[in-house]
């Protein structure tokens, strides 16, 4: 399991990592647990692809599986995201010699405290990769050390890794989920009954326009992303992958489907004014 704050090169290490598994003959799994930086899969979700050769670690964007998490970042979703990132190491784990997760960049605070141990709880990783600039991960890792038994290491950030900027980060943000809205787009007409969680009594449905959901499958596998759209007192999904959803998991974030933007809010506070 790799740690590190923004711009640490953890995903360049697991590229490393898997690299080195293919040359010694092992199974490898990617799980890709940035939710905001994805590689694997779109933002929002956790993804997991099975590297069997070459061809697969050159192209690790298109996810065998994925789980969704319905944010960018772990502020109010640390339990969705500690559940979304352990569900795809379970189901890597029957095939996979050897599994690299790639964790999210909140590593700080209560809530990079408490999203990383609970973390490590589900997943028991064997070896614990910290990629830090001076002392930045400590706390964290002093934390991991004295709780848990697995091997924890820490690694200076390569000087050749570059901080992206704001811009960057949003143009790649954007550029994934145009993937994963890319037409053609089908417009589903969805019941209330259908949502995770279930929608309150007297919901001013309008509210949810815009709102970004998980398709799910009816066995526990997310489908891909869709958009929910209000339009004259009726409620559609906005997808490329309806054709077998059985439910629509409600995520913490808007999208606007014409740049790809995304806009965070509470989801309590919309259902239920709190």
């Amino acid at each position: 399991m790799l740690l590190g704050a923004p711009d640490t090169g953890k995903t360049t290490f697991a590229r490393r990592l898997l690299a080195a598994g293919l040359a010694t003959g092992k199974t490898v799994a990617y799980v890709d647990a940035d939710t905001d930086q994805t590689t694997c899969g779109p933002p929002t979700c956790t993804g997991l692809k099975m590297v069997h050769s070459q061809a697969d670690l050159d192209d690790l964007s298109h996810a065998d599986r994925l789980h969704f998490v319905g944010s960018i970042s772990a502020d109010g979703v640390v339990l969705q995201q500690v559940v979304a990132t352990a569900a795809l190491v379970d189901a890597a784990r029957p095939e996979a010699d050897l599994t690299v997760v790639d964790t999210t960049s909140t590593v700080s605070g209560v809530t990079g405290q408490t999203l990383k141990y609970h973390t490590m709880e589900l997943v028991r990783p064997d070896v614990v990769i910290g990629l830090q600039r001076g002392a930045e991960l400590e706390p964290v890792i002093g934390m991991l050390r004295r709780f848990f038994s697995a091997d924890v290491e820490t690694a200076a950030v390569d000087p050749d890794v570059r901080p992206a900027s704001p811009t960057d980060r949003r143009s790649h943000r954007a550029k994934h989920l145009a993937t994963a809205f890319a037409e053609p787009l089908q417009r589903w007409r969805v019941r209330e009954t259908v949502f995770a969680p279930t929608l309150p009594a007297g919901l001013d449905q309008s509210k949810l326009d815009g709102v970004l959901v998980g398709l799910q499958d009816g066995v526990g596998q997310c489908l891909g992303l869709g958009a929910l759209e209000y339009e004259g007192d009726v409620l559609r999904v906005v997808t490329n992958s309806g054709d077998d959803m059985r439910g629509l998991r409600l995520g913490s974030v808007r999208i606007d489907l014409d740049t790809f933007s995304l806009e965070r809010f509470r989801l309590r506070q919309l259902m239920f004014g709190i």
